[in-house]
């Protein structure tokens, strides 16, 4: 949700040896680094998993008419815009790793609780909301669960790919959670100002519709401080500081082929008329 899948590993460069921070890292014993790689990894993978599957039963529960035109239509145009990024704005180089941003351990529970927050709880609220025959429920979360759906499906996508440079694939939540901010909003309007309880509610109903709203408020201000605190100021910058780092070594490397091309020019020349 966060940029979960460009951001759960240490970086490489791109000849295949390790940045300093991994370098760091080499220095603890082996037994303990295999150890702290196996439980990071199998966590994240074994999250990344359950997020696919859920991601399969979410786009077909979505389709069903409960998600706005707009919204359907916006993973679209963020596919096709973040494309047009890749070709003409910010190129890949082709020496892009998969990972912008190393997290930590307190990273890796944020994203954790994150996905609590913004996949499993909204999740349930909808599948709730459709067994107690709650279409208000149903209609305000699932737009939310529709975008989220999409971002991880793009960000799991092009986490792979070398075609995508780090400024465009941190684009990827950052785009996704404005959009979804603003339905977040929408879910809020909904839950708190047009869903009212009646007199004579049972406890159950009440601690439904207080789930509902405390849930909604709840995403709401996990993806603020996702968008103001991480992803605007950590995790966009990183991308682009590793991105105009590739491309300055890349026209280095050119500019001194380029010399040593034209150093070798009169030497052969001199060959040529000693000959």
């Amino acid at each position: 949700m966060s940029g979960v899948s460009l951001a759960v590993t240490p970086p490489r460069e791109s000849d295949g040896t390790t940045t300093s921070a991994t370098k760091h890292q080499q220095e603890v014993p082996l037994k303990q680094q295999l150890q702290q790689n196996s439980v990071a990894g199998g966590v994240m993978g074994s999250l990344r998993a359950i997020e696919l599957q859920l991601v399969a039963f979410i786009m077909v529960f979505s389709v069903s008419g409960l998600v706005p035109l707009l919204d359907l239509v916006f993973p679209a145009f963020t596919s096709a815009y973040l494309l047009a990024l890749s070709r003409f704005a910010f190129p890949s180089y082709g020496r892009t790793s998969s990972e912008i941003f190393q997290g930590s351990r307190f990273f890796r529970f944020y994203v954790i609780f994150g996905t609590t927050i913004a996949l499993f709880l909204p999740l349930s609220y909808v599948l709730g909301g459709f067994a107690r025959g709650d279409d208000h429920a149903v209609r305000s979360a699932t737009p939310h669960l529709f975008l989220l759906s999409f971002q991880i499906l793009t960000e799991n996508i092009i986490s792979g790919l070398s075609l995508f440079s780090p400024p465009v694939r941190a684009l990827v939540p950052l785009l996704y959670t404005v959009r979804r901010i603003f339905v977040v909003i929408d879910w809020i309007n909904d839950v708190w100002l047009n869903k009212t309880l009646p007199a004579n509610a049972q406890v159950k109903d009440i601690a439904w519709y207080w789930f509902g709203r405390s849930l909604a408020v709840a995403n709401l201000a996990y993806f603020s401080i996702n968008l103001f605190i991480f992803l605007i100021p950590i995790f966009l910058p990183r991308a682009f500081e590793i991105y105009f780092r590739e491309r300055n070594e890349i026209e280095s490397k050119m500019a001194e082929d380029k010399r040593s091309a034209a150093a070798s020019k009169p030497k052969s020349s001199a060959y040529k008329k000693a000959a």
